[in-house]
């Protein structure tokens, strides 16, 4: 069985795994094999979204439920978990919609959230909505990412593809991390 087989086969079930646990890396590299029809796009997109959505419904529910586990408190003594904490207060349905765009708070925003008093089912509409839009503009941006690659390399073999696109997002995610790490050190210095 070569390599494209079992992307086309099984492509899909890894981009919905990827959505959940990973993130954007996982869906960014489904519209890329989408863009080389190893799957049709909307499959990418789709399990894009409902893995986001699956997952941080589970997340949630374990903020609502599970608060008192060793897991959730440690997630929740985390300055990721301050950070939610302010935004969740000063914009709650803005930051609702946004957390899974928010680097580093995508897995302790939902269960920060099962703590307060957003009921669930505002949380399932909101969750949705925007699991939506990242699933669909993720794999949209790796499926035009896999256009740029085409034209800038050719038709290079799929596992070259991958290392070059797994390789260009990965240094892309480390510069935007050190930025944004380093932006919010240094707005906490300048705070009072």
């Amino acid at each position: 069985m070569t390599l494209e087989t079992l992307i086309s086969n099984y492509g899909p079930l890894a981009v919905f795994l990827g959505a959940g646990f990973e993130g954007e890396t996982a869906v960014f590299l489904g519209g890329v094999f989408a863009h080389r029809q190893l799957f049709p796009f909307w499959q990418a997109a789709l399990a894009a979204v409902l893995g986001s959505f699956l997952v941080d419904q589970a997340w949630f529910f374990a903020g609502r439920h599970a608060h008192r586990l060793a897991f959730v408190q440690r997630l929740l003594k985390t300055p990721a978990a301050a950070r939610v904490h302010g935004l969740l207060n000063a914009h709650p349905t803005a930051f609702i919609l946004g957390f899974r765009f928010i680097y580093g708070m995508r897995t302790v925003s939902p269960i920060a959230i099962g703590l307060t008093s957003v009921s669930a089912v505002r949380f399932v509409m909101l969750n949705f909505i925007a699991a939506v839009v990242w699933g669909v503009a993720i794999s949209a941006i790796g499926y035009l990412f896999g256009n740029a690659v085409e034209a800038l390399f050719g038709r290079l073999r799929l596992h070259l593809h991958l290392l070059i696109a797994l390789g260009v997002v990965l240094v892309g995610i480390g510069l935007l991390a050190f930025l944004l790490h380093r932006h919010w050190r240094k707005a906490g210095a300048d705070k009072p």
